[in-house]
């Protein structure tokens, strides 16, 4: 007996006792459930007990892990900093006081006063699954009162087998609370030396290894002194198994412990007098006190049993118990002696006889429930009390539930999930897969669906809100958090109460019937077990459907708007919420979307989480383990009446934030995977893949059950769960995986189950084989290729549950400590990762949207789309433009200096010119290097950011790399070819200069010569100007003209070695000359195609319009380069032939091209090159005749000749003449050279930038103004001449861009001031390098064209001609030089300001801006094979083509063969359909569309995201069908009726929600 304290109990010992163990601020009621369940420091790792105040937390830490060592958790290893006592101030029998110890009870009680309701309900709950004794009466503690703990007890049920049942296997489950099972009391007078508690352990424990249900003295703890715990009323229950041999007794009975004895605990006693069947008293002796109030009992003879300690020395003591027995005439059956040659066992055995006994004569007994009639008749109050109100409204709620079966209440009360709700997602299924479309086209039955679903909405919306739904919505609203608790609590003791029995007997028909396995009466059975299922999801999932409903009508989404927020708060509360509905196989995505953002703005915005979910076969501990692992309250049951998945959000702790990373933790409950018994029928193992998918797409981390020992019987789970983990890897998630294995026992079996570990290892291995050859990933081979997978860090070893036999098996302490272990592990692990890809609710949402819709898909990844991963694509398609022009620009300023410097290249250095070339195509070489190395660092770095989900695109990493790979080359060809150009035109204009030199010097010494003549003469102007028109017209009589090539030869050369084979040479070799090709316009005949017959599906005119669009492309090249003032090259005709070899091959799929194509369409455009560049060549020829360059030097001579003669210093007009000579070109053509650039960065760092900022931003704005302008020319010229339409619009926005503010000038005014600014630095310097009296202007020149050598290039010629006769010093020229480049610069800023023609401009640019911008935005340039929308991916070199938004096909020429109909179908919706098609692509064999990969394979044409995706195309179909059907000679499509319906406004916002643009 432990010793009692004398001290009474009053608020100082109660407080005092608080305030040593840190709950003082907690009393009373202030300790609540949401402390306990916050994930934070002290949850991640169990350390010793330093001091008291640790104690309480330690405790219930460990309780809720139901961890049954929690009672010894009552010690403190510190003193609170107390000095220590010395040897002799120790006193050896009050030494065990002075440690930090805590009596248990004490403890109990403490923390029960503390915690609030709900709190004490699940400490409760958690005490009862380790079969500890619960509290009955609860001590006030500062008053003799007490309170009836119904309300903390009624969470708890039990089940158990009476032995009349055992036959049958039946059983019983109750809320304890309710059960009517006899009633013993043990209690104590105040003289006892026997323990009570521990003789009730003794038997209650009889085959349970001794477990404790009562705290005893013997027990750690158990001998320190009562604090507050006296007059406690504990309770504890035997439950029968339905085995006789082990069970003590054949029903259950309730054992109440009162601590204290009966004089300090009159009140207590007295109730437990009221209630009991049976009272059994312990003593040694009765002293006066208690004889009389033991003699004032009623009916003591009936109740009453004495169980006495006899002491052999002390015959007072029996006398005292004689007189009581005698005046209360109790039999000798009721008297229990023990002597001390009995022990504890033999005494057991005697009191379990007594205990039967006094069952033999119950008659009437009496449920906890009931008991609180006489509590407060006693003087008691009763904790249930303060939820009255809450259950009459609860009550009122569910009004008519006990009075009808479960599924008709639920079909009147809860009427929008019932039949409708099942159909509306039957039918979104429908949309998904497709497969009833062979009699009506796609987009009909699309339409046909869309339909029906309007239809079932309004039925829904015309369902009149029952009632008590109502009352529910409306009481959840108003009121506060606790009443919302106490309702929910009571609806759910309701619910259970009415349908338990009735699932209790459906669950042993569904085990008969699995036995005998007809699969029609077990899904039948199946079905009536959810039909029969009713609990709180299901109102909440009504709710949630309420609010769906009113987002479909019109104007009844303000009316429930307030519901979103009064969900979010309850899962702040930490209740679970269903997010994936099991009955109906749904998601409402609307109610989901609105409560976790309404949760999301509720904490800030700050809702980072990790998600954990537990997968495995139904009844295999996966809910328990959750509840055990983080002291949740999942819902546990037997049997599958509780589909679908539940989402519970524990809020992580201050101090554990920045080591997570995120600020909740987000667990998944789901139902069980591949039940034995329903995989018998045909949809169970679809559902599961989809629910394992889509569970293991959410989750961070997924933990696999496995309940064997081994997983062999695990294998279709672990199957399902393969392909789940494979499909995430597929799209970018990264899963953790973390296998535990239950039910292993024993001290070594970490050691044991090697084998089996590597065994299952071995089966995953397989198994991902066989999903990688289904999912079709060759590159997988094992498990490890898939996830991060380390056989011993990714399993665990769980011992079973129960220690014992249930029902009176407690919780085995391996199986908690165990579970601890592996959470620890867990959540340490997910801190030490600092994972980068962890998303707040807002992604979570997207990817719980994509997911769901990709799963009703039959192939996952083939559909999945997800806007985060879209998102993820576009900006790295951004970032990656930018560098891609970084690269560019960095090249093709060095293109510019390298040319310059060929052409700078004086005529000393003639000789080496050659090898300058070849120098800088070796040092091109290594700039392209250097560049392709930064953008690859930079492309590395970007996949280790922390902000973009890099995670989620990870598999087109190599498609960038190839693409920079690709731009690396195309750059490198590029540059080449205009180096040599540039050194072409240098040796073009060499000859030019050598012709010009020649008779420059020839009229250079006849000015001399007459200057010599008439030195002495005196001639007036007219005179002189006489003379030197002579001179001139006799030096320039014989000037050559330079040799024209003949060009339409060259090209005809070029094209005939562009060939190889020899039978198309033959064909070549008729041909004499190119210059009559081309002029006709170009005609398809049917050699043209290697076709067997006339493909009718697509438009005839379609191979028509392919080669009007490769001969439009080439005209345009073909015009650019003539425009240019350079001469023609050679590698203008190599550029063209390789540009249609490259239309030819995108082409050649679709249009089954022959060589006899090849060679009319490349003589067809290589007539037209033959006659504009023969035209180039001879404007070149003209423009640099050197007849002409010598006439525009003429003048000026002549003014030489005239200030020689007049001894005139005219050093002004000279630098005058220098400056428009030499600068005024070399100004003009620097401007050209740097203002392509400047144009582009410009573009790109406007209002424009966004549209050139990637393909995807490029086609929503491109598609944006065709809807503006509604032209539907203009729409034909976008969809059949895409790269045409294209470059248009380019220019078009370029000239739009430079005409607006000016920007032209701007450009010019900037590149003009910085060239002139170079100048003046460069004469200047050059003049600082000569003395002032220097008069070797050519040196300086000399000088002053070195340090520009990279900057301007100046004709030798010019400034030879325009220094002829110069008398001046070095610094009056330069003096003269600076003025006149003023001067010119205020004329050309002059020129610059008037309007200008900007397409003239661009023609003149070295680097073409619209080019570069067309190289940015074009990419790859293929088009879709069934509707020709774009491509959009990134880069050119990846490996599938893919655009956001497809269109109708009828939009691409498609038509129905028979009917000649156009086809209105679109690409997406065929293609998950069951349609087939077939062209020359497929050899004109039909096929099915869904199988369109194996015949477009670079292809990836998902379906659309929602049905809004495409009303764009749609729309613009409808608006223009005729117009589309007469363009492509064909009738006009048969549009659904709805599209018609679709205005202008929704096309545009289609078209913004897919392209996601805000």
């Amino acid at each position: 007996m432990a010793t009692v304290s004398t001290e009474r109990q009053n608020p100082t010992v109660l407080f005092d006792f608080l305030s040593n163990l840190g709950l003082q601020k907690y009393y009373p009621n202030k300790l609540t459930l949401d402390s306990l369940l916050e994930v934070n420091k002290s949850s991640l790792s169990e350390s010793a007990v330093l001091s008291e105040d640790e104690i309480p937390f330690v405790f219930l830490r460990k309780l809720f892990k139901i961890n049954a060592e929690c009672r010894k958790c009552t010690k403190g290893l510190s003193n609170h900093g107390k000095t220590e006592a010395t040897l002799d101030q120790l006193d050896i029998y009050t030494a065990p006081d002075s440690e930090n110890t805590v009596h248990p009870l004490d403890l109990i009680v403490g923390l029960f006063l503390c915690a609030d309701s709900f709190l004490r309900q699940e400490m409760a709950l958690k005490m009862s699954l380790c079969q500890f004794s619960v509290p009955l009466l609860l001590p006030h503690c500062n008053n003799n009162q007490s309170t009836l703990m119904l309300w903390t007890l009624r969470e708890i049920v039990k089940e158990w087998c009476p032995h009349e049942l055992s036959e049958t296997k039946g059983f019983v489950e109750k809320y304890i609370v309710e059960a009517s099972i006899p009633f013993l009391s043990f209690v104590r007078l105040k003289n006892c030396s026997l323990s009570k508690s521990q003789f009730l352990n003794h038997i209650l424990s009889r085959g349970q290894q001794n477990h404790s249900m009562f705290i005893h003295r013997d027990m750690e703890g158990g001998a320190r002194r009562r604090k507050i715990a006296n007059t406690l009323v504990e309770v504890g229950w035997f439950l029968p198994s339905g085995r006789e041999n082990t069970d003590i007794f054949p029903e259950p009975i309730a054992f109440a412990n009162l601590r204290g004895d009966i004089c300090e605990s009159l009140t207590q006693f007295t109730f437990l007098y009221e209630v009991s069947n049976a009272i059994f008293v312990f003593m040694d002796k009765v002293e006066e006190k208690e004889h009389e109030i033991l003699t004032a009992l009623e009916d003591a003879k009936s109740k009453l049993h004495f169980v006495v300690n006899r002491k052999d020395s002390n015959s007072a003591d029996i006398t005292s118990v004689k007189k009581s027995m005698q005046e209360l005439e109790l039999p000798k059956t009721n008297i229990k002696i023990k002597d001390s040659r009995v022990n504890v066992a033999g005494f057991s055995q005697k009191l379990c006889g007594a205990i039967k006994n006094s069952l033999s004569t119950v008659k009437k007994t009496m449920s906890i429930e009931n008991m609180s009639t006489k509590a407060i008749k006693s003087g008691l109050s009763v904790d249930e009390n303060i939820t009255l109100d809450q259950k009459k409204t609860a009550e009122h709620v569910m009004k008519g539930i006990s009075t009808q079966s479960i599924p008709h209440y639920k079909k009147k009360q809860l009427p929008l999930q019932g039949e409708n709700w099942k159909k509306l997602s039957q039918l979104e299924m429908k949309e998904c897969r497709m497969n009833d479309v062979s009699t009506v086209g796609g987009e009909h039955y699309k339409a046909q669906l869309q339909q029906e679903k309007k239809k079932l909405w309004k039925e829904q919306d015309k369902k009149k809100r029952p009632r008590g739904m109502q009352d529910f919505i409306d009481t959840l609203a108003r009121s506060n958090k606790e009443e919302k608790r106490y309702l929910l609590k009571w609806m759910k003791f309701i619910c259970n109460n009415n349908s338990r029995d009735t699932l209790t007997a459906l669950r042993n028909k569904f085990k008969e019937q699995c036995k005998k396995k007809d699969a029609k009466l077990i899904a039948e059975i199946d079905q009536e077990l959810l039909d029969s299922s009713l609990g709180v999801e299901h109102y909440m999932r009504e709710m949630g459907i309420n609010y769906e409903v009113s987002m479909q009508s019109h104007g009844g989404a303000e009316k429930l708007s307030y519901l979103p927020s009064v969900a979010a708060e309850m899962l702040l509360d930490g209740y679970p919420l269903e997010f994936l509905d099991g009955d109906a196989s749904n998601i409402p995505e609307k109610w989901m979307t609105a409560v976790l953002m309404e949760l999301h703005k509720k904490v800030g915005e700050k809702s980072k989480l990790i998600a954990i979910s537990v997968l495995g076969v139904q009844s295999t501990g996966k809910s328990t383990l959750l509840n055990t692992m983080f002291g949740v309250h999942f819902p546990v049951s037997s049997g599958r009446c509780t589909r679908g998945a539940y989402m519970l959000f524990l809020k992580v702790g201050v101090d554990t934030k920045e080591k997570l990373g995120c600020d909740f933790i987000l667990l998944i409950d789901t139902e069980g995977l591949k039940s034995p018994d329903l995989a018998q029928l045909e949809s169970s193992y679809e559902h599961d893949n989809q629910l394992a998918t889509f569970v293991i797409g959410l989750s961070d981390v997924t933990i696999v059950n496995v309940a064997m020992e081994n997983a062999t019987e695990m294998k279709d789970t672990l199957q399902i769960a393969v392909h789940a983990f494979m499909r995430m890897k597929q799209i970018g998630k990264k899963t953790v995986c973390h296998f535990v294995h239950q039910n292993v026992a024993g001290v070594s079996a970490h050691d044991k189950t090697l084998t089996e570990r590597h065994h299952l290892l071995d089966q995953l291995n397989e198994m991902t084989k066989i999903a990688a050859e289904m999912e079709k990933q060759s590159t997988i081979q094992a498990f490890t290729d898939v996830l991060d997978y380390d056989l011993e860090n990714n399993n665990w070893n769980i011992p079973g549950l129960w220690h014992g036999t249930p029902p009176m098996a407690p919780v085995n302490t391996g199986y908690s400590e165990a579970v601890a272990d592996f959470k620890k592990n867990l959540l340490e692990t997910l801190g030490k990762e600092k994972r980068n890809d962890i998303g707040n609710i807002p992604e979570f949402l997207e990817w719980m949207r994509s997911l769901w819709k990709s799963v009703k898909y039959e192939n996952f990844i083939f559909n999945f789309r997800n806007t985060l991963v879209a998102h993820a694509y576009d900006n790295l398609c951004k970032e990656f433009g930018q560098w891609e022009w970084q690269m560019r620009k960095e090249i093709l300023s060095w293109q510019k200096e390298a040319e310059l410097e060929i052409l700078n290249a004086h005529e000393p250095e003639w000789g080496t010119c050659d090898r300058l070339l070849i120098s800088r195509k070796s040092k091109l070489l290594e700039e392209i290097e250097v560049q392709q190395t930064k953008l690859n660092e930079k492309l590395t770095n970007y996949y280790r950011r922390t902000d973009r989900h890099v995670n989620l695109i990870e598999k087109y990493k190599t498609d960038f790399i190839s693409s920079i790979s690709s731009l690396s080359n195309e750059i490198r060809y590029s540059v080449n070819n205009e180096l040599d150009r540039a050194f072409e035109r240098k040796i073009g204009l060499q000859k030019v200069q050598d012709v010009q030199r020649k008779y420059r010097s020839v009229i250079e010494k006849r000015v001399m010569k007459l200057l010599h003549d008439f030195k002495d003469m005196r001639l007036s102007d007219d005179q002189l100007k006489e003379e030197f028109e002579k001179m001139w017209n006799e030096a320039t009589a014989n000037v050559p003209t330079l040799e024209e090539q003949d060009i339409p030869s060259k090209i005809l050369t070029q094209l005939k070695e562009h060939f190889s084979n020899h039978k198309v040479n033959e064909k070549l070799g008729h041909i004499k000359s190119l210059r009559d090709l081309g002029m006709e316009p170009f005609k398809t005949r049917s050699e043209h195609q290697n076709l067997k017959k006339l493909i009718q599906n697509i438009w005839t005119g379609d191979f028509e319009i392919f080669a009007k669009g490769i001969i439009e492309l080439s005209t345009r090249f073909i015009v650019d380069k003539s425009k240019s003032d350079a001469d023609y090259h050679d590698s203008f005709t190599r550029d063209l032939l390789q540009m249609i070899d490259e239309k030819l091959s995108e082409g050649y799929k679709r249009h089954q091209t022959t060589n006899k194509f090849e060679i009319d369409i490349k003589l067809h455009i290589c007539g037209i090159a033959a006659t504009e560049f023969h035209k180039m060549h001879q404007q070149f020829l003209s423009r640099n005749d050197p007849r002409k360059q010598l006439e525009k030097s003429k003048n000026q001579y002549l003014l030489d000749f005239l200030d020689s003669y007049k001894e005139n210093n005219d050093c002004k007009r000279k630098a005058d003449d220098f400056v428009q000579l030499c600068f005024k070109p070399a100004i003009e053509d620097y401007i050209n050279r740097a203002l392509g650039i400047d144009i582009v960065d410009d573009i790109l760092t406007s209002s424009h930038s966004m549209m050139y900022s990637s393909r995807s931003c490029f086609q929503y704005d491109i598609q944006r103004e065709l809807l503006e302008k509604d032209d539907f020319d203009t729409f034909v010229k976008y969809i059949l001449y895409y790269e045409t339409y294209v470059k248009d619009q380019i220019l078009l926005h370029i000239s739009q861009k430079m005409d607006k503010d000016k920007m032209l000038f701007k450009l010019k005014k900037n590149n003009l001031e910085a060239v002139v600014s170079k100048l003046i630095n460069a004469m200047t310097q050059s003049s600082n390098m000569v003395s002032d009296d220097d008069a070797n202007i050519s040196n300086l020149v000399k000088e002053m064209r070195k340090s520009l050598v990279k900057d301007i290039v100046i004709s030798e010629e010019a400034q030879n001609g325009s220094l002829f006769q110069i008398k001046s010093t070095c610094q009056s020229f330069t003096q003269s030089v600076i003025v006149s480049l003023n001067e010119l610069k205020e004329t050309l800023l002059d020129t610059f300001s008037k309007a200008q023609d900007v397409t003239e401009c661009l023609d003149q640019l070295a680097i073409k801006p619209q080019d570069e911008l067309f190289k940015r935005i074009f990419g790859c340039g293929h088009q879709c094979p069934f509707c020709r929308v774009p491509c959009e991916a990134g880069g050119k070199e990846h490996k599938k083509h893919h655009a956001a938004v497809h269109r109708p096909q009828a939009l691409g020429g498609y038509r129905i063969i028979e009917t000649q109909i156009l086809h209105e179908t679109l690409c997406t919706t065929d293609v998950q359909s069951n349609r087939q098609f077939k062209n020359q692509v497929t050899s004109e064999k039909v096929v099915p569309y869904r199988d369109y990969h194996l015949y477009y394979p670079d292809w990836h044409i998902p379906p659309d995201s929602t049905m809004e995706a495409s009303d764009y195309w749609k729309y613009i179909l409808v608006r223009y069908n005729d117009q589309f059907a007469k363009e492509y000679n064909a009738k006009p499509a048969i549009v659904p009726e709805a599209w018609k319906n679709i205005t202008k406004e929704e096309a545009l916002k289609g078209l913004k929600d897919a392209f996601s643009m805000k």
